[in-house]
């Protein structure tokens, strides 16, 4: 049970407090509702190289990482398709440092060009180490236009490709700054050895004069429904062949989306799992393979991954894998199966209970879907699945038109 306190700021502002006192550290993090699904199809990567950018100094604190390391702080961040969050932990009795230096970014952010152009230039670096010059590494540049073909998720959270972010002008860097970075775009969560009435002190102080931005309303085009089969093979230096399956699923807030994580696990959760059992230990045709979920927020997609074993041809184990997928449709999971996931999931969940941070963000991104509350019944969601849900689930997903197939085949089979 994660107990917290909420307010709002006048100017939008959304803010959660956890008071914990078995801790002397305290962390504040602030999502903004704001990931790759905000970008334009031509310029892409911007939510990405916006994360990096805010590192880079704001108007009265020229360089953001010194005053925090003074104070014993760490901070980072990460984006997503779907948000950008942000994250400073420190002392406890330092917090006032971590609130001066996420409301000057907030309010006013340095845009000069260097440092546009040092940030640039990092994120152009992560994209060739990273996807352009690791094997596999552009898997979802492939996968996501090959399963989406209207919604914006069609792009990776780096962007479509290099030659956007190296155009990124500095007048589209401040339009997205003042788009979506202001206070009624932003949920703060503060936790630790705090207490409510002291940060709504320091609340009011560093963040209530922001002003709180243009509100806009978010429209994104739907994904049609997928009618026929997709597929795309590459050829590249890689070691192994390689099969991903990419099938739509509910978005986050759909009542079923805890199903389909149990399908997952179901899928290839340990070494009992369906998919490691049959298709890696008994039939020996991949050398690894997963199943999982991305777990969108808007219709995401439920993927399966594998390593072939060498010498195994691609149909083979592609048949191998609709056989299972055909078991999931046509009979119910085993109570034993069903417990066993189930009991993971509430394991994972108590585990992320333990961690100030994860509390944090955990607090933020529920707040984000609806209600922080949600997060202290979410297991009850998964405790609820039945091996009927899963059937229906099942039925209604692994449809062979509604698959798309990126085949990554070695070099030396082209």
């Amino acid at each position: 049970m994660v107990d917290f306190n909420r307010f709002t700021l006048a100017n939008g502002l959304r803010v959660l407090v956890h008071e914990d006192d078995t801790t002397p550290m305290a962390v504040l993090n602030i999502l903004y509702d704001v990931g790759a699904r905000d970008e334009e199809q031509d310029k892409t990567g911007f939510a990405h190289l916006f994360e990096h950018l805010m590192f880079g100094g704001s108007v009265n604190i020229p360089s953001y990482d010194e005053p925090l390391q003074r104070v014993g702080g760490e901070n980072n961040a990460f984006t997503s398709n779907d948000i950008t969050n942000y994250y400073i932990t420190l002392p406890a009795v330092n917090l006032e440092t971590a609130f001066w230096l996420e409301s000057d970014r907030m309010l006013s952010l340095a845009f000069s060009e260097k440092s546009l152009e040092t940030q640039r230039n990092v994120v152009c670096e992560e994209f060739k180490q990273r996807y352009l010059n690791q094997p596999y590494g552009d898997v979802w540049l492939k996968l996501r236009p090959l399963a989406y073909k209207v919604h914006p998720y069609q792009w990776a959270t780096i962007g479509q490709d290099l030659q956007q972010i190296e155009n990124a002008k500095m007048e589209d860097v401040k339009a997205f700054f003042h788009k979506h970075y202001n206070p009624q775009n932003a949920i703060m969560v503060v936790g630790g050895q705090v207490k409510t009435e002291e940060v709504k002190a320091l609340t009011e102080k560093w963040f209530g004069p922001i002003p709180a931005g243009e509100k806009y309303e978010r429209d994104l085009p739907e994904e049609p429904l997928q009618i026929e089969a997709r597929s795309e093979t590459v050829y590249a230096e890689v070691p192994l062949n390689a099969l991903y399956m990419a099938f739509k699923m509910p978005d986050r807030k759909h009542p079923e989306y805890q199903t389909y994580d149990l399908i997952a696990d179901v899928l290839s959760q340990g070494q009992s799992s369906r998919l490691y059992n049959s298709l890696l230990k008994e039939q020996q045709l991949f050398s690894d393979i997963h199943a999982y979920i991305t777990s969108s927020i808007d219709e995401g997609l439920f993927i399966i991954e594998g390593k072939l074993v060498q010498g195994v041809s691609v149909a083979s184990a592609e048949t191998a894998v609709w056989k299972e997928l055909e078991q999931l449709c046509n009979e119910e999971v085993t109570a034993e199966e069903l417990t066993k996931v189930k009991n993971k999931s509430e394991s994972i969940m108590v585990f992320a209970e333990m961690s100030l941070l994860d509390k944090a963000m955990n607090l933020a991104y529920y707040e984000l879907l609806g209600d922080a509350a949600d997060l202290n019944t979410e297991i009850d969601k998964y405790l609820a699945i039945t091996s009927q849900r899963i059937l229906q689930a099942a039925k209604a997903t692994f449809i062979k038109e509604q698959c798309s197939t990126l085949y990554y085949l070695t070099s030396q089979d082209a």
